[in-house]
């Protein structure tokens, strides 16, 4: 299993609740939301291909 799944479940609790927040709240921009959203999605794919690179690096050495 990738090391990375045990910190992203442990990150993605605490997010997942800001989210709720900020989703339910009506003082909040629905655009607010939105971009929050999409950057969490952004740095987890980001996250991904680096942990997929690193470990494709340790394999050949």
């Amino acid at each position: 299993m990738n090391p990375l799944v045990p910190l992203f479940v442990l990150l993605l609790l605490p997010l997942a609740a800001i989210g709720l927040i900020l989703a339910i709240d009506t003082g909040i921009e629905p655009a607010l939301f939105y971009a929050s959203v999409k950057t969490f999605v952004i740095l987890g794919v980001l996250a991904g291909l680096l942990s997929f690179g690193a470990s494709r690096l340790a394999d050949r050495s």
